[in-house]
């Protein structure tokens, strides 16, 4: 089951009983946030972006999107923690999450999350 509010998606889907859908959870506590289109995502593609403490922790929180493995490390850390729409519009770019999405480490529940919202990922 999908429940699409105006401002994000959660994606239900079956547990193992049919009775209790099972809530994708990107780590204990915290529900997947997904992105209604993936067109809405329009943050930086290149530069230094520097994330907040409550998506990064670490006393260096600057992302250089230039270097590859930092553009990936930083997607990975914004799908896994955010929790406002908001926050997916201003640090991830759609179109660079395309591309990026077979490389990315992401828990199951993110990935399962994100593909059932948008297909065009799993055949990415």
């Amino acid at each position: 089951m999908v429940w699409t509010g105006c401002r994000f998606t959660l994606i239900l889907m079956p547990a193992t009983t049919r009775e209790a859908p099972a809530l994708h959870l990107s780590r204990p506590h915290r529900p997947v946030l997904v992105a209604g289109t993936l067109g809405e995502l329009t943050g930086p593609t290149s530069g230094l972006v520097e994330l907040p403490l409550r998506l990064w922790w670490n006393p260096m929180r600057a992302f250089d999107l230039d270097q590859h493995t930092m553009l990936t490390w930083m997607y990975e850390n914004v799908l896994r923690e955010a929790i406002r729409v908001d926050e997916l519009r201003t640090y991830i770019n759609g179109a660079t999450l395309v591309r990026l999405w077979p490389q990315l480490n992401l828990p199951r529940a993110v990935r399962a999350a994100w593909e059932a919202r948008h297909p065009r990922l799993r055949h990415a």
